[in-house]
This record gives C-alpha cells, sequence and structure tokens, in this order.
C-alpha cells in the first residue's frame, strides 16, 4: 500500500554511524543492513527536509562504563534520580566509529544535530537530551529548526529501533508531530525488545511504515 508523503514531512536519520553496526562497539542486531535502504530512500527524494542526528560524546562520558570502576557494559546505576545504563565508549568525539555512515551520500541533508557532548548527561531522543544533575532535559536544536522549515510530521529511521529512536519518537508526539517510523530501516540494540516496541509505538499513536511505500 503507497504511504504520501506530506511537503510538511521530514526524514530524521538518527544516529546512523559505525559504532551502532557489527563490528562497532556498540553493535547494533544487523545494524548495517538499514545502509543500502537509506540510501535508496535518500536517492529517491520523497522527502523535502532531511535530517540527521550524530551520538557525539567526548571521551569520559558518563554514559560509559569506563568512567564508573568496578561497572560493566549494560550495567544500570541510578544517575541524577533516573536509571541509566552503562555503555561501551562509543561513538568518541573525532573517532571514525563516531562518523555518519561513510557508504551513504549525505549531501541531501539540510541539517546533523549533535547529541550527547555534554559529558554529564546522556543523550537518546534527537530532541532532547536525558535528565541531567539539575532534572530537566534540555532541548537540542531539532525541534526548533523543524518548526522553522513548517514541518508538523516526521519519520524516524535509524539506530536503535529500541533506545535513540524510540526516544525520538516519544518526544515527537509529546511535541505534536504526526510520527511514523519507517521499521525495516532501523534495528534494536536487541531483537528481543520488538514486541515492546512496537507496543510502545501502538501506545503512542505512531505510525509504523515500510520504506518501500514511500512516496
Amino acid at each position: 500500500m503507497s504511504h504520501p508523503v506530506s511537503n510538511r514531512a521530514a526524514l530524521v536519520l538518527v544516529d546512523v554511524q559505525p559504532d551502532f553496526m557489527p563490528g562497532g562497539a556498540l553493535a547494533c542486531h544487523e545494524g548495517d543492513a538499514i545502509v543500502p535502504g537509506i540510501s535508496r530512500l535518500l536517492e529517491r527524494h520523497v522527502f523535502q527536509h532531511v535530517v540527521a542526528t550524530q551520538d557525539w560524546h567526548p571521551a569520559g562520558h558518563v554514559s560509559f562504563a569506563s568512567s564508573h570502576p568496578g561497572r560493566r557494559a549494560f550495567d544500570r546505576i541510578p544517575l541524577y534520580g533516573h536509571a541509566q545504563t552503562l555503555w561501551p565508549d562509543h561513538c568518541v568525539q573525532e573517532t571514525p566509529g563516531a562518523a555518519l555512515h561513510p557508504s551513504i551520500d549525505w549531501s541531501g541533508v539540510e541539517k546533523v544535530i549533535r547529541k550527547g557532548d555534554d559529558p554529564r548527561v546522556d543523550s537518546y531522543s534527537g530532541f532532547r537530551e536525558n535528565h541531567g544533575p539539575d532534572g530537566t532535559r534540555p532541548s537540542t536544536e531539532l525541534h526548533d529548526w523543524l518548526r522553522a522549515k513548517n514541518v508538523d510530521e516526521i519519520y524516524v529511521c535509524g539506530l536503535a529501533r529500541d533506545v535513540c529512536v524510540l526516544w525520538t519518537a516519544q518526544d515527537a508526539v509529546d511535541l505534536g508531530y504526526r510520527t511514523h517510523v519507517v521499521w525495516d530501516l532501523t534495528r534494536p540494540v536487541t531483537p528481543d525488545s520488538d514486541i515492546a516496541t512496537r507496543f510502545r509505538f501502538d501506545q503512542l499513536g505512531v505510525d509504523t511504515v515500510e520504506s518501500s511505500s514511500l512516496g
């Protein structure tokens, strides 16, 4: 079934970076499988507006297990009153793993939103950082940029389906965007999460679509 795309819609490419793909520091399950499909979607020029997010951590970031002696990757700790998963060191600024994936032509992307560059605060969503020491979730540039472009509808794809894509979609709904997730152009950290992720999208009213239907 065809899914027509409005001229007030934007494609949001979340963290399509080598460190989230097989062989990377924080590999998602089959993360590299989305690269050809994203390239094809960009080549088709379906979207009037395209924006990308880029995880961009300083060394010693608070979310890294290596910053917490005695802790291991994927442990959970309390941080600023919320649960924080500790990750392997990943997407460290200016490293190859943090680059936007080199196999994709990024020339059609109008804006790149770097996130996670505050050493004290993790950042999953493209719209807002996670909770910081003052209890707030500081905004990125994404919402203001989309509003300046008169965008009221977004399509989200990228990595990881069960973390940064999910959080981006949740915040998009909270901010009033009609929100879709391009399911075949996302992959999870762990595939066991897919049922829960789909259920959460259904709860939020987020539509899941396939890239082949967009046009």
